[in-house]
């Protein structure tokens, strides 16, 4: 007769799975590898096996149709950001995306509060050991007056693992944003980092949308790279979109989709040049780091008001930014027009 494993003999052997997982360095840019070096030569397995990292096929047209659905991953994501606020946002992204493919694959559970906050706690403590953070259960096993015990936890990350096929090493947009960037024209370090930590951040808010749930991760990467190149280099927009569509791994018409699905999650709350004056004078990478920057005190003698939020930043009027980014996108459409021709 068939006995189940105990779960003390499971506990082992999550841990022990987990341990070998996490000791090749796990990192989103190079999920594949055990270093933070682009190795070219493992791009074309990230665009073959990335669909086996994604929800399925029909998650974002079921939480479309589903209000129910929607809100419970809206609650459970919420979750997750507050059991995993004190760590790298990296860390959240991925325990985000072992929420969706494990929703995906096994629906959505009872409908009762307890339910998310175990999903969510379960998937943050799988993300927390495969990206090696200092992570202690007890901290937060109170977070939103529910208590879970750690045999608990343990059975839904139990769970969790077995709806993944125990494919941890997620491959998310991060695990592009090197390739496509290595297309972009001018090759200097200061464009390409402002190119990475304006589309990383679009990749970031990107995770919340339904809409683009349905996108592979290669999608995703590109459309916020085109999206962050038409913002910050138009002259080169062109260029690297034609760069982009010819390669053989991109569907043109599929990028065409995502891009613009992204537009409005792109757009919504962005803190551009001409909107924010920030204290900040140091730029970080938004994967390792928060990205902020230095921005100009003038206005231009635009109405000013102070954020209410704690973040000491003063935000200029969204009208502002419109109309500075309108006539300087008027101004350059002929010359955007000959760059197209060159390319």
């Amino acid at each position: 007769m068939y006995s189940p494993p105990s779960l003390l003999y499971l506990s082992s052997e999550l841990n022990s799975e987990l341990q070998t997982e996490s000791s090749m360095d796990f990192n989103l840019e190079n999920p594949l590898t055990n270093t933070h070096e682009l190795h070219f030569d493992t791009i074309p397995s990230l665009f073959l096996i990335e669909s086996d990292h994604m929800p399925s096929k029909d998650y974002s047209k079921i939480l479309k149709e589903m209000d129910f659905d929607q809100s419970f991953r809206r609650e459970a994501i919420s979750s997750v950001f507050r059991v995993s606020c004190n760590f790298d946002p990296s860390l959240s992204y991925l325990a985000v995306n072992y929420l969706d493919r494990f929703l995906s694959s096994q629906g959505i559970p009872q409908p009762k509060p307890w339910v998310f906050k175990l999903l969510a706690l379960a998937c943050v403590s799988l993300a927390a050991k495969m990206k090696e953070a200092e992570f202690y259960i007890a901290d937060i096993l109170g977070d939103g007056g529910f208590v879970f015990d750690t045999q608990t936890i343990q059975k839904m990350e139990v769970l969790i693992l077995g709806a993944l096929n125990w494919r941890m090493r997620s491959i998310t947009p991060f695990s592009f944003i090197s390739f496509f960037i290595s297309l972009f024209k001018p090759n200097d370090p200061p464009s390409r980092e402002a190119l990475k930590a304006r589309a990383c951040e679009i990749i970031f808010k990107a995770q919340n949308d339904i809409n683009l749930l349905e996108f592979r991760p290669s999608l995703t990467a590109a459309s916020a790279l085109l999206y962050a190149c038409h913002e910050l280099f138009p002259m080169q927009f062109l260029c690297f979109r034609k760069a982009i569509s010819n390669c053989s791994c991109v569907n043109k018409e599929n990028l065409l989709q995502c891009y613009d699905a992204m537009q409005e999650t792109a757009m919504d709350g962005y803190e551009s040049q001409f909107d924010t004056v920030s204290s900040s004078v140091t730029p970080v990478n938004v994967l390792d780091r928060h990205f902020s920057s230095s921005e100009s005190e003038n206005t231009g003698g635009t109405a000013v008001t102070i954020s209410t939020d704690g973040t000491g930043k003063i935000w200029a009027e969204k009208g502002f930014k419109r109309r500075k980014i309108s006539a300087f996108c008027n101004n350059q459409m002929a010359q955007l027009s000959q760059m197209e021709q060159q390319c």
